[in-house]
């Protein structure tokens, strides 16, 4: 175990950052999707929301569907899908409501967990890469014979690299991370407060 443990080691922290390197290509990609993903999301949320309340109080239930057929904003597709449970009464749409927004949601955050990944792990590589790193620079000093504080230092401020590297690629995995989760908090909240309004008047018209 030694042995495999010391040739990886003085192979040294080139393949790490190579590994980084192909991790933050990765996360890159994964960021360009949900952007196109989450920009999809358009449209005027407070248009859409007064409309459907004006539609609910004039009992226009096909208009109403009609104003959300015509949006693509996510909110409107959970709507979409209680306005056509209409019939069957509150407990049914909150139910097919619910189960809508779960399979927006889970589109919604589908690859984060790379994002997710990368920012809390990618340090922690390029670390792993900086002690092979290290390993390897004393490994080369003994072979060699050299010595002198000159030489240590050049060893070890190349090993750093790999540290560096990795941290390059975990704080824009995180931010990343952080701003897609803040749109699906946004998202969720916008969706809860239709879905409230839509409940709201299939209670009023029950008590009727």
């Amino acid at each position: 175990m030694n042995s495999i443990f010391m040739h990886l080691a003085l192979v040294g922290d080139t393949w790490v950052i190579g590994l980084l390197i192909l991790a933050s290509v990765v996360s890159i990609g994964v960021m360009i999707e949900r952007m196109v993903v989450f920009s999809r999301n358009k449209g005027d949320l407070s248009k859409l929301m007064d409309g459907l309340a004006a539609c609910l109080e004039k009992k226009d239930v096909p208009g109403a569907v009609a104003l959300a057929e015509k949006s693509r904003r996510v909110e409107a597709r959970v709507v979409l899908a209680g306005l056509r449970s209409f019939s069957k009464g509150p407990a049914a749409v909150e139910e097919v409501m619910v189960s809508h927004w779960l399979r927006e949601k889970l589109e919604l955050e589908r690859y984060l967990i790379i994002l997710g990944t990368l920012g809390n792990n990618a340090p922690f590589v390029g670390l792993f890469g900086t002690v092979l790193g290290v390993i390897k620079a004393f490994n080369d000093l003994g072979m060699t014979g050299q010595s002198g504080v000159s030489v240590v230092m050049a060893g070890i401020s190349s090993a750093l690299i790999a540290t560096a590297f990795g941290i390059l690629v975990a704080i824009p995995a995180v931010v990343a991370n952080n701003f897609f989760l803040t749109r699906l908090g946004e998202i969720q909240t916008y969706t809860d407060s239709l879905s409230r309004v839509l409940l709201a008047y299939l209670k009023q018209e029950k008590g009727r």
